[in-house]
């Protein structure tokens, strides 16, 4: 599980769009859908109410079925969430205390005698990452018992600083975690999912169905899971997604793990409109006390347990982002607005974080320029390449070419990609950027704003 960590930002306007905001949201993914740039699913949900739900694309090309609003889709790093609640229930439960340390359940991992409950919650081991900082091999794939596998590489690691001297986020302190719930509680993961966090959330479907009994057929309400974690492979007659890479000309299949290699660190499968009901209901207390999510959202170094800040605007919103195969998700929940939005993606040929800024920009009635997907000519990259300086503002804006695109940059700031509207015209959608260019010169808007740019000779 590769971990993404996305920041919302933006940075000024006050323009309202008099298009409704959810049309022009659906307008916008349809989009991007429709030009290969994404396929996935949105919720936004604001208290109790759900106000968006929409699926864009397949979940199995193959075959040709579309997803729908029921359709599941691996959720990568946002599962460690779903584990840290699942440890702080324990924690509650007086089972468990944060000062515990890792030797009690693995002895053999090193320095374990000196890594706590916290340290693996904040990502502060010093536990090498078993996947960005190493990889298994197909002797560890293919291993009759993967987990024992992977809890063998991880005991082998040597440390890499002193447990709790800094962050390093690691996926090893999460499936070790994992470890230590089912220790505990002598459970499996998934069972202690569904009581500990399914059940008490609803994440699932009420379904009436005929059981057939002595006296003969019995109506019976039967609760039905949408959130959950398996070792099998997926199914899509299960309404459960397949994800995909575009080569160029259409959406392949990804290479599918198998779902032990992620267990307690990514290996959950959901949907997006669950994902904002979870953390709807985390943050209303439904379940941990409010002390305990006090302690959850103590952000250190960026992290806090199994959360971060992620800031749009003033609005701070907490919660994960998550990739594992193609799939790549993000949540986030804004407690002062009682605000949760989930994106579930099962193929992206464009930036999530863009993605996510254009979604927030247009709920909360911000400049949006949707954006187009025309090639720009070498000849107009060559015509406007340059550096550029302004009177009106004290920033220089160099233009240049990188891989095929046009790119800008303005002084002690990140350079950001510029798509074609026109011949003259680019935008930066992200952050609500146009750029109109003249022959030795150009004219930069932005939050109403106008700037004159001149090229130098």
């Amino acid at each position: 599980m590769k971990k993404y960590l996305f920041v919302f930002s933006i940075l000024f306007s006050t323009l309202v769009f008099s298009q409704d905001r959810f049309e022009k949201i659906d307008n916008y993914l349809k989009l991007l859908n429709e030009n290969n740039k994404f396929m996935g699913s949105l919720t936004i949900r604001e208290g109790e109410n759900v106000v968006f739900n929409k699926a864009y694309g397949f979940a199995d090309v193959d075959q040709n079925i579309k997803a729908n609003r029921l359709t599941k889709y691996k959720i990568g790093s946002i599962t460690k969430t779903f584990t840290a609640v699942m440890i702080m229930q324990l924690i509650e439960e007086k089972k468990l205390r944060m000062e515990t340390k890792l030797h009690k359940f693995f002895p053999k991992v090193a320095k374990s005698d000196s890594i706590s409950i916290y340290d693996l919650l904040y990502q502060r081991s010093g536990i090498p990452d078993y996947i960005n900082h190493d990889s298994l091999t197909t002797e560890e794939e293919n291993a009759a018992n993967i987990k024992s596998a992977i809890y063998n590489k991880i005991e082998n690691y040597k440390s890499r600083f002193t447990p709790g001297s800094k962050f390093e986020y690691s996926d090893s302190n999460y499936y070790l975690l994992g470890g230590i719930l089912e220790k505990i509680t002598k459970k499996t993961y998934q069972e202690n999912l569904n009581e500990r966090i399914v059940q008490k959330a609803g994440l699932g479907n009420s379904n009436e169905k005929l059981e057939m009994t002595d006296k003969g057929a019995v109506k019976k309400q039967v609760f039905e899971a949408t959130t959950y974690y398996k070792t099998e492979n997926t199914d899509p007659n299960n309404k459960e997604s397949y994800s995909y890479s575009f080569n160029g000309k259409k959406w392949e299949q990804f290479p599918e793990w198998k779902n032990e290699t992620a267990f307690s660190a990514g290996g959950i499968i959901s949907t997006s409109a669950d994902l904002t009901r979870f953390y709807f209901n985390l943050f209303e207390g439904k379940l941990v006390n409010k002390k305990t999510l006090s302690q959850m959202t103590e952000v250190k170094e960026g992290y806090g347990a199994a959360l971060i800040q992620m800031p749009f605007g003033e609005r701070n919103f907490f919660g994960h982002s998550g990739a594992i195969e193609n799939f790549k998700s993000v949540v986030g929940y804004y407690p002062t607005e009682q605000t949760g939005i989930a994106l579930t993606m099962n193929g992206d040929n464009y930036n999530q974080n863009d993605i996510m800024i254009g979604i927030l920009s247009i709920y909360y009635k911000l400049p949006f320029p949707m954006p187009t997907f025309k090639t720009v000519t070498p000849e107009l990259i060559a015509q406007y390449s340059g550096d550029y300086t302004s009177k009106d503002i004290p920033l220089k804006l160099k233009v240049f070419e990188k891989s095929g695109e046009l790119m800008a940059q303005a002084t002690g700031q990140g350079a950001f990609p510029l798509t074609i509207q026109d011949d003259k015209t680019f935008v930066f959608p992200a952050a609500g950027i146009e750029i109109s260019f003249n022959t030795d010169s150009l004219v930069l808007k932005q939050g109403g704003m106008k700037f004159n740019f001149v090229k130098e000779k």
